[in-house]
């Protein structure tokens, strides 16, 4: 089996999906979480105007529905939360994922002061923290916030990751990687936009350029500059397709590079440190 081949069997993403059975899937994927822990009211997720958290939201959104109207359990909720960091410019974009969406509850919670207060302190401890290292804090402070929300409404938080992002490991752990439940997982960028005009959302939403927007010296570059491939060949390359020798030496590469963050906290029982 070539690693082509092994990352499409791990990451589960079909060469062709129906959307309207995926959107389905999806949402009865996240109505039997929500009945598995009777303990959980509540779905939490962090919205910036994009593709994957209009999508996942939205999908939130209707499984909540569908859960009151089944079980006439009112408590059912889903609270869509924007977590910006000062003034964020994409702002029009993340207000029209809102409307899309169609939440029970929208929160906002500006993460800036908790991010600037960490990045001061840990200067005062002689450790001056780079813009990129900054751009992880930010996302791991706005998954802080989305836990404390669900902490107080019996809650889980649901991510983002889809088959392409997670094969490029172009998420930061513990950050956007942390989360209770992946609706996304086994679709790659170009499905997940499937989905959303099956939905019927707002071309805007899928046509946007990605990006992640978390570097102050590289403000919105695009993933794709980022990343050093498309998205249209990743996604080739989860389709089985063919693509450029560059493409797949670059999304391999990237592959091999993301492994730690796929991987949950090691432990002796591990095999990779008994060649050592």
């Amino acid at each position: 089996m070539s690693l082509q081949e092994e990352i499409i069997k791990e990451l589960g993403v079909k060469p062709e999906i129906d959307a309207k059975e995926e959107v389905r899937k999806s949402i009865d994927f996240l109505k039997a979480y929500m009945l598995k822990h009777p303990f959980l009211k509540t779905y939490v997720l962090g919205i910036s105007g994009g593709q994957d958290s209009s999508l996942a939201g939205r999908l939130a959104q209707l499984a909540m529905e569908e859960l009151r109207q089944e079980t006439g359990d009112d408590t059912y909720q889903f609270i869509a939360v924007r977590l910006p960091y000062g003034i964020q410019a994409d702002e029009a974009d993340a207000q029209r994922a809102l409307s899309f969406i169609k939440p029970d509850v929208s929160l906002t919670v500006n993460v800036k002061a908790g991010v600037d207060g960490a990045v001061a302190d840990l200067a005062q401890a002689g450790v001056l923290v780079s813009d990129f290292n900054k751009g992880n804090i930010k996302a791991r402070m706005r998954m802080i916030s989305q836990y404390a929300i669900a902490g107080e409404h019996k809650g889980a938080v649901i991510g983002t990751d889809h088959a392409a992002e997670n094969l490029t490991g172009f998420f930061t752990k513990f950050g956007d990687g942390g989360a209770d439940i992946l609706p996304l997982y086994r679709l790659n960028k170009r499905q997940g936009k499937q989905l959303l005009v099956e939905l019927g959302a707002d071309p805007a939403l899928y046509e946007k350029v990605p990006t992640a927007d978390l570097e102050e010296n590289k403000p919105g570059i695009a993933d794709e500059v980022a990343l050093g491939v498309t998205y249209h060949d990743i996604d080739d390359y989860l389709e089985g397709k063919t693509v450029s020798q560059d493409a797949q030496e670059k999304i391999e590469a990237w592959w091999h590079k993301g492994e730690h963050k796929r991987h949950l906290p090691i432990t002796i029982f591990d095999d990779f440190w008994k060649s050592y």
